[in-house]
């Protein structure tokens, strides 16, 4: 449809369709074949396609993840078929199968990284982001102390190792978004101090302001620091030219936007004070992924179907009203 909703500031808004689930959706099969529809059509176009058409508030971005070993076919495909949308392609690069801290792990971190870094470099994208703080549901102990500052230093190491090898500084590549997750899928670097702190060394090793720290509401509302705790991270982050892209998602449940209570309203003001905002990006998961199952055993709350009737699409298309509304009241207001 035409857009009926005209966005007033220069905050780019996107969307992150990890609504069409992983499995299913998002991830390749044993072959490196990405899922696509009865037409043929990769499902993550022809949903982008769909939501492009049917929002009333306009789609500038998108954000996908990518996996190492895609075919090279559906990736092309995948990336031409995005941009005829007239979309920002960002990728959130996903490492498996080797965990970030161990230093036994580096070489392959690197190799998984580097796979993704090169295909952004392929296609011309500005911006990649990754959860590559440490391994996901790993069940380790949370690092304190010096064991702490090791990891802190390992990550740093690792993901400067990447810059270097990738030779990113000469590359298209403009910021990469670091992502915490949430206590259960992350064990330490789950809030923005501890998170930050690999991104100041990152920065500091590479001698630019390249690598940013992303601002999750879901994380954040699951971090254990309270909103204006947040806030104050939020205000620190961005004076120190650091703070990364916004995902505007529900914390626990990760389903619809009004299951937030007040995170993504507080914490979006917030990064849009800084006057650094870029990028907001509206973030659902299905409620039945086969792939979060474990996540959902494990957090009370996490997998409510808050569809209430609607397809994840209207779900995902209501969000991108509410954060388009709030982005244009922000700029009203003078805040943006």
């Amino acid at each position: 449809m035409s857009s009926t909703i005209t966005l007033k500031s220069d905050v780019i808004l996107g969307v992150v369709p990890t609504h069409i689930k992983f499995v299913g959706g998002l991830v390749p099969d044993d072959d490196g074949k990405l899922p696509r529809d009865d037409h043929g059509t990769l499902i993550v176009v022809s949903e982008m396609a769909h939501l492009c058409q049917a929002s009333p508030v306009k789609i500038g971005a998108v954000q996908i993840s990518t996996f190492p070993g895609v075919a090279a076919s559906d990736t092309d495909d995948m990336i031409s078929g995005l941009r005829e949308l007239d979309l920002e392609i960002h990728i959130i690069m996903m490492v498996g199968g080797a965990n970030p801290l161990n230093p036994a792990d580096e070489d392959k971190v690197v190799e998984l990284l580097s796979d993704g870094i090169n295909t952004a470099k392929k296609y011309g994208i500005t911006n990649v982001a990754s959860t590559s703080f440490e391994e996901w549901m790993s069940g380790a102990p949370a690092k304190e102390g010096a064991e702490y500052d090791a990891a802190v230093e390992q990550l740093a190491k690792v993901h400067a190792r990447v810059y270097n090898d990738c030779n990113i500084a000469d590359s298209c590549i403009e910021h990469w978004h670091l992502e915490f997750l949430r206590g259960i899928e992350f064990a330490t670097f789950t809030n923005i101090p501890k998170a930050w702190k690999v991104i100041e060394r990152a920065n500091q090793i590479v001698g630019s302001k390249f690598f940013l720290l992303m601002v999750d509401a879901a994380h954040c509302g699951d971090s254990g620091l309270t909103i204006p705790e947040n806030e104050s991270a939020i205000a620190e982050l961005a004076a120190a030219n650091e703070m990364g892209l916004f995902h505007a998602s529900a914390k626990t449940t990760r389903g619809c936007l009004t299951t937030d209570d007040g995170w993504i309203g507080a914490l979006l003001a917030s990064a849009a004070k800084t006057g650094q905002l870029k990028h907001a990006f509206v973030e659902l998961f299905h409620h039945e992924d086969v792939a979060l199952e474990t996540l959902r055993d494990a957090v009370d709350g996490h997998g409510v179907d808050t569809t209430d009737g609607r397809s994840y699409s209207e779900v995902v298309i209501d969000g991108l009203v509410d954060v388009g509304r709030r982005l244009n009241n922000l700029k009203a207001r003078g805040l943006l």
